[in-house]
């Protein structure tokens, strides 16, 4: 205690000691002719003989800056910018006291009207009309570091445990390379492979589709897109990684990728396989392809890790091309290669709701699927003249699977009487071949804004598949017959749709114009499905079932006239979308020697408004309505009995009309880049008329027969938001923040003739907090709790809930040099699981590795669950079932792997770039540990 108490001192002594060096520097800046603020104005300061940026921040709304700098006695330049105005810049001796700038006034410069551009220096931030440019060089990281790493240390970029990234409160959603995809646009290869030291900048815009891209439209989405400039100097070299490891219970892993740069020729070479459920391209420095397990929840670019059910092994072949054939055509293309096997076996207890008592189901189910895949996408640009661009997107993949499975469950009621049980065994091959494009054509006229666009699309596919299913139902109440089935299935199915889409785009105003066009699609779906019992006779399936035998078809074809307009005002914008379908769909069936025609027309309107304001660049509210609809599925429609279930027995509805669905969405972000801080909220709301649910009756035996119908009132609600904030003293980075969500929604339906509300609340709350020492030491403990209930009328049960706590907390050391411990901890505790699984239990993992060879190889040793506790109980809540479940979980095991890296950037090798080169400095540029 004493020793805690003396910790407590000097934490508090070092406090005040290093509050006593950090002094404030404010002021404004505004218009040399208006004297009208500007906001987002850089401010910041750089060291007079190298240029070094040492602290920076951004003007407000009202043009004012303020921000606290530890105190320097070195020569440094103070220095403003902003978009189309002359630099202003003040030469400091020192920066040793306390100083308020008053107002600042810049001139106009004629020749910066699209952006800031200082030949000098690049400031730290660039604020374009509609992107905010981050200069690499501004920010320090690690010379081995990704650009993942590079991210962290941006102001108003976060990224979490799980690998997702937020700028300004907003999802990013798209990551670039040069403005070119890198295998995937989600950022899980970039983020993790991509050395930080080869960028040059970090652009971060509004997300646009490819017709937004082509048409020069603003955006309409409230997410984000990141684009890495790769140094001109670097932008010729190679880099990648190998990486090889075995370990315990023959656990393995290996992967390699190899990167070649040549300007705007890019081919990048990937691969790998193991038996530990990744992807195998994380290269995480800590955990490998590890990445910290089911602790990290597989994020998109965090751990790799599969999300499936069971323990998978993979292999995986991918080869990346990027390049400029001509002037004005680029070529892009990418093939990829996969194979994986996943091993799971199932128990669960399952409850199935009713008016009159409820249903109780024990089940256990082992099963084993391999998929084979080959998949290849290509893009191609062409630019016709200055005005005229063409992108041709085509892709085609095939897959090849086969799975067998063996299951058994007993159904018995409230008061413990065997309703029924079963068991069955089946395998199961199947095939599929699918072919895309897309081709969009966009011609810009002289006209400002006038703009026309063109969009064709296609999809086709076909797939067969070949299957043997055995089972046996035994009924132990009622009359009804035992089940027995030993047979051979039999699928062939297509299904093609093109699609063609037209707009005009004719500007009223500066600040108007509306878009006129029509959409026009045709689809059909082909499903021949024939069933053969076994005929022991001649030991064959040769006796075909006429009650599992269907042939089904499903056209679509319609054309719907648009209109819209867009305002666009200074901060303000607003668009409106409005067109009529004109649909016929067209369904047909031939079940039990009967034809069935469904041909029906329908006139489905739509609209939607969006309303965003901008208050500033990192401030702003966004509006939108929509009105829409959607037609049943043909499966839905259909007389045609779907037996495959022993125990459900579907068949459609004819009568179904389509759903109606009113959306209302609300979202608001604001981010102080002064304080680094800022949080996001939003809300959305969904109601539907003639929603299509389930008509469900059960006889004594527990069977169950299902249908649909339509019915209004049900709807469903979210709203959520989050804070974090960033403050860096010095060689200290702290990060913390909390989210909270929550869900609210209505569902309906019947149960033997009774209909049924269920309303259901959902709460998730998050809160986390990480700790950066310089180069030497992270520290990131978070805590979360999901909480889900639903209650129920014209139920038995009133009212059921889910609550599961999470606790996790991740430590890594880079200290002494050369080595890395890194440890992931974490804590599970789901307090409302049944009886016959485990509530809670721990997971840690951990990591030690060495580098040698100027960083260039690594030795390491990793422990995957060390306390041997991992498990995957869970709890799902409908509104007609709870359903508790335990899966195939990975287990401790031990890996020990030996990684290279290897990079040339302009004719030096990665590993020989000096430390903290051009990168960001605090303080007098000597605080950072090394």
């Amino acid at each position: 205690m004493t020793r805690f108490f003396s910790f407590l001192f000097l934490l508090q002594f070092l406090t005040v000691v290093n509050a006593q060096n950090i002094i404030t520097v404010k002021g404004g800046v505004y218009d040399n002719e208006t004297k009208a603020p500007l906001p987002g104005a850089t401010v910041y300061f750089s060291n007079v003989k190298d240029s070094t940026v040492i602290e920076y921040t951004t003007t407000d709304k009202n043009g004012l800056f303020k921000f606290n700098i530890k105190k320097y006695d070195k020569p440094v330049n103070f220095k403003v910018n902003f978009m189309g105005y002359k630099d202003f810049v003040a030469k400091q001796n020192g920066i040793l006291a306390s100083k308020d700038f008053g107002k600042l006034y810049l001139a106009q410069n004629p020749n910066e009207l699209k952006a800031v551009v200082i030949k000098s220096e690049a400031p730290p931030i660039r604020v374009k009309k509609d992107t905010v440019e981050y200069n690499a060089s501004s920010y320090k990281v690690r010379p081995d570091a990704n650009v993942e790493t590079l991210l962290k240390q941006l102001p108003g970029v976060e990224v979490d445990n799980d690998g997702n990234v937020t700028v300004n409160g907003r999802n990013v959603t798209q990551f670039l390379v040069n403005g070119k995809t890198f295998f995937d646009k989600n950022g899980a290869i970039i983020l993790k492979n991509l050395p930080a030291e080869v960028v040059s900048k970090v652009q971060v815009s509004d997300f646009k589709t490819k017709k937004q891209e082509l048409s020069k439209e603003s955006s309409t989405s409230d997410d984000s897109s990141i684009n890495f400039t790769i140094d001109e100097k670097k932008n010729k070299g190679y880099f990648g990684k190998f990486l090889g490891g075995y370990g315990s219970d023959d656990r393995y892993e290996s992967s390699f990728l190899l990167n070649y740069f040549n300007n705007k020729q890019k081919i990048s070479l990937l691969a790998s396989s193991n038996n530990i459920n990744s992807t195998g391209f994380t290269m995480d420095d800590v955990f490998d392809n590890m990445g910290g397990g089911r602790n990290n929840r597989g994020g998109r670019g965090g751990s790799g890790v599969t999300n499936g059910k069971g323990i998978t092994t993979s292999n995986l072949v991918g080869l990346n091309y990027n390049d400029e054939w001509a002037k004005n055509f680029q070529a892009m293309g990418s093939y990829n290669f996969s194979n994986t096997v996943t091993k799971n076996e199932t128990k669960a207890n399952y409850a199935e709701l009713k008016a009159d008592g409820n249903n109780y189901t024990e089940s256990d189910a082992k099963s084993r699927n391999e998929n084979t895949g080959n998949k290849a996408n290509f893009e191609f640009e062409y630019k016709i003249d200055p005005t005229t661009r063409l992108v041709f997107t085509p892709n085609i993949s095939q897959n090849r699977s086969n799975s067998d499975s063996e299951s058994s469950s007993n159904t018995v009621d409230d008061n413990k009487v065997a309703l029924n049980e079963s068991k069955s065994k089946s395998y199961k091959e199947n095939t599929s071949t699918s072919f895309g494009n897309t081709i969009n054509f966009n011609k810009a006229f002289k006209k400002r804004m006038r703009n026309m666009s063109f969009v064709f699309s296609n999809s086709n596919s076909n797939s067969d598949s070949d299957g043997i299913n055995m089972s046996e139902t035994v009924f132990h109440q009622g009359n009804r017959p035992n089940d027995l089935r030993n047979q051979n299935g039999k699928t062939t199915s297509s299904s093609d749709s093109y699609s063609a889409e037209f707009e005009y785009t004719e500007p009223i105003t500066d600040s108007l114009r509306i878009r006129l066009g029509s959409d026009f699609g045709w689809s059909s779906n082909v499903n021949d499905v024939k069933t053969y019992d076994y005929d022991a006779t001649n030991g064959t399936y040769s006796v075909l079932n006429n009650a599992f035998t269907n042939y089904t078809t499903s056209m679509q074809n319609s054309v719907a006239p648009k209109a819209g307009l867009t305002f666009e005002k200074d901060k303000f914008t607003f668009n409106l979308n409005s067109s009529t379908s004109i649909v016929n769909f067209d369904n047909h069936s031939l079940y039990l020697n009967n034809n069935t025609d469904l041909d029906q027309k329908y006139i489905l309107p739509y609209g939607s408004a969006q309303i965003r304001y901008s208050l500033d660049r990192t401030k702003g509210v966004t509006f939108r309505y929509e009105y829409s609809n959607s037609l049943p599925s043909s499966g839905q429609l259909l007389p045609v009995a779907n037996l495959t279930n022993p125990l459900n027995t579907v068949i459609g509805n004819p009568d179904l009309n389509p759903t109606e669905k009113n959306s209302f969405n609300v979202f608001y972000r604001n981010f102080d880049m002064r304080t680094r801080s800022g949080y996001g909220l939003f809300a959305r709301a969904d109601f539907f008329d003639n929603d299509i649910i389930s008509f469900s009756n059960f006889d004594s035996s527990g069977k169950k027969n299902t249908t649909y119908k339509n019915i209004s009132g049900t709807y469903s609600t979210s709203i959520g938001g989050n804070w974090g904030q960033t403050i860096k003293r010095e060689a200290n980075v702290f990060r913390y923040g909390l989210g909270l969500n929550g869900t609210y929604s209505l569902d309906k339906g019947y149960t033997n003739g009774i209909l049924y509300d269920a309303k259901s609340l959902g709460i998730s709350p998050r809160v986390y907090f990480s700790y950066e020492y310089g180069e030497l030491l992270t520290i990131s403990p978070s805590y979360s709790l999901s909480y889900n209930e639903s209650r129920y009328e014209n139920s038995s049960l009133k009212a059921s809930s889910a609550v599961v706590h999470r606790i996790n907390l991740q430590t890594t050391s880079y200290w002494p040099t050369n080595w890395i411990w890194g440890n992931d901890f974490g804590y599970t505790y789901n307090s409302n699981l049944s009886g016959d699984f485990n509530k809670d239990f721990y997971l840690w993992n951990t990591s030690l590795s060495y580098a040698f060879l100027k960083k260039s190889m690594a030795l390491k040793v990793k422990v995957y669950d060390i306390l041997n506790q991992n498990q995957s109980a869970t709890r799902t809540i409908s509104a007609t079932s709870i359903r508790d479940e335990e899966n195939t979980v990975l287990k401790r095991y031990v890996m020990f792997s030996l990684s290279y890296k290897l990079g040339s950037f302009g004719g030096r090798s990665s590993n020989d770039r000096p430390r903290g080169e051009g990168r960001m400095m605090g303080g007098d540029g000597q605080n950072r540990p090394y």
